[in-house]
C-alpha cells in the first residue's frame, strides 16, 4: 500500500509499524488476497483492465505481489509487470514469495513514480488512493507513465458504505466513529470518487462498477474489516476503555445466533488514457 499523510490507519505506513504490527498487516495483506469477496472484487477488476500478451502493466500499491503475479501470467514471457509498492518490509515479503514469473519489484511512491512517460501498456491501482495524500497527484502520475490508450484500472473502498446487523445500532455507531481514521482512513468516499476523478483527469471509454461485499459471519469479516477482528492488539483500538470488549461480545453473539451482517462496497472504476 502507498503512503498517507492524512489518515492513520496500520497500512499509511507499515515501515514504522511495531515488528508485531508490521507482521499482522502483512498476514492480512495475504489473507484478504484469498477471499472470496476480494478475489469477487478483483475478477471485476480483471475484465476492466483486460491485460493481454506482450502487455508492460504496473500494479501500483502492489503489496505482497499477488496480483502483480497474476497479470504475469497473463502478459506471459515477453510481457512485464512492474509492481511498486512503497514499503520496502512489504516489497522484501513480495520478492520473498517470488514465482519466477515476469515480474520486477520495485520500492516508490505513487505520486512520485521514477518511470518515463508513456512507458506502460496499462495500471493496476488497488485499495492505495484512500491510503494516498494527493490522490489526483497519484492519478495524474498513473496517466503520465501510461501510454495513450493504455487502461487505467483503480479498485478503492467506499468506507461510508460499511454497514451492519445483528449488533446493537447505536453501539456499532459509536464505534464506527471512534476508529474512523483510525481503522479507516479519512478518505472514506474515495471509492466512490474515483469515476469523478478519471472523468477530471480526461480518460475516456470509463466504467465503474459497485462491488458489494458480503460477510454472513465474524471470521469472515474480520479478514476486511479490523474493527471486528479480535487479534487486532488492544492498544491499536482508538476506543474508550472497555467499549471494544463490549463490541466484539455483539460481535460474537451475534455469530453465534446467525444473525451477524456486513456489507460495504468496493469501486471497480477503468478508463482509457487519450490518443
Amino acid at each position: 500500500m502507498e503512503p498517507a499523510q492524512k489518515d492513520r490507519t496500520p497500512f499509511s505506513d507499515i515501515d514504522a509499524l511495531s515488528t508485531q504490527m508490521s507482521e499482522l498487516v502483512l498476514d492480512a495483506l495475504t489473507e484478504m488476497s484469498r477471499h472470496p469477496e476480494i478475489r469477487r472484487v478483483r475478477r471485476a477488476a480483471y475484465e476492466a483492465l483486460c491485460p493481454a500478451a506482450g502487455q508492460r502493466l504496473l500494479d501500483a500499491g502492489s503489496g505482497a505481489g499477488e496480483v502483480a503475479r497474476l497479470l504475469a501470467a497473463q502478459v506471459g514471457g515477453t510481457g512485464e509487470v512492474l509492481a511498486v509498492d512503497h514499503s520496502s518490509a512489504v516489497t522484501a515479503a513480495a520478492v520473498g514469495r517470488h514465482d519466477d514469473s515476469n515480474v520486477r519489484y520495485l520500492t516508490g511512491d505513487v505520486r512520485t513514480l521514477d518511470l518515463p512517460d508513456d512507458y506502460v501498456d496499462g495500471v493496476w491501482c488497488e485499495r492505495v488512493l484512500q491510503h494516498v495524500e494527493g490522490a489526483d497527484r497519484a492519478i495524474a502520475e498513473l496517466v503520465r507513465v501510461t501510454r495513450p490508450g493504455g487502461r487505467i484500472c483503480l479498485i478503492d473502498t467506499d468506507w461510508d458504505s460499511l454497514a451492519f446487523d445483528g449488533m446493537p445500532a447505536g453501539l456499532g455507531k459509536v464505534v464506527l466513529a471512534h476508529v474512523s481514521g483510525h481503522f479507516t482512513p479519512q478518505q472514506a468516499d474515495m471509492g466512490r470518487t474515483l469515476r469523478r476523478r478519471l472523468v477530471a483527469a480526461g480518460l475516456s471509454g470509463l466504467t465503474a462498477i459497485p462491488v458489494t461485499c458480503l460477510f454472513t459471519s465474524p471470521a469472515s469479516a474480520a479478514v476486511v474489516l479490523p474493527m471486528v477482528n479480535p487479534r487486532v492488539p488492544e492498544e491499536s483500538w482508538a476506543t474508550p476503555p472497555g467499549l471494544r470488549d463490549e463490541w466484539l461480545a455483539c460481535v460474537d453473539a451475534a455469530g453465534a445466533s446467525g444473525t451477524f451482517l456486513a456489507v460495504l462496497t468496493i469501486w471497480v472504476v477503468a478508463g482509457t488514457v487519450p490518443v
